[in-house]
């Protein structure tokens, strides 16, 4: 039933933006969510569509590599997810710190939300995908939630 409510989701949508939860149950294969990351991540790589994420995406995803000095890993994580097909990584510049501020003010966002979800309006996301229901603040952006597709 999940995937099929994705997939209803992804449909409305050519450009999603990725929250850190999605990278993490497909790194970790985690059970009760990897079926779902396996269809983004899968439809991410067809042509004409195309997720985007803020590099503040891969500062949370590194900080357990680094914790452990597993510098391994920290290698593999870039050498997957930098050259990941219409995976787009942006990084906060100055305009999308404003957007984030006015989010974080009017949704009242932790910083870290607030610059996920501006860099999704930012790069013209329509759709985001995450397992924080806090998100559903946002009415700039269409969310699912991964919890709510299961």
């Amino acid at each position: 039933m999940g995937v099929d409510r994705l997939r209803m989701f992804l449909q409305r949508h050519q450009r999603v933006a990725l929250d850190t939860s999605v990278f993490i149950y497909q790194m970790e294969v985690n059970p009760r969510y990897v079926v779902l990351a396996d269809f983004i991540f899968s439809w991410v790589e067809q042509a004409g569509h195309e997720a985007v994420t803020s590099t503040i995406t891969m500062t949370e995803l590194l900080v357990p590599a680094y914790r452990e000095r597993d510098e391994h890993r920290v290698d593999e994580f870039y050498g997957l997810l930098s050259t990941y097909p219409n995976l787009r990584w942006i990084a906060p510049d100055l305009e999308t710190a404003d957007v984030a501020a006015r989010l974080r003010a009017q949704y009242r966002l932790r910083t870290p939300d607030a610059l996920q979800a501006a860099t999704a309006i930012q790069a013209g996301a329509t759709g985001f995908l995450t397992n924080d229901p806090i998100f559903a603040r946002v009415k700039e952006l269409k969310i699912a939630v991964l919890d709510e597709l299961l």
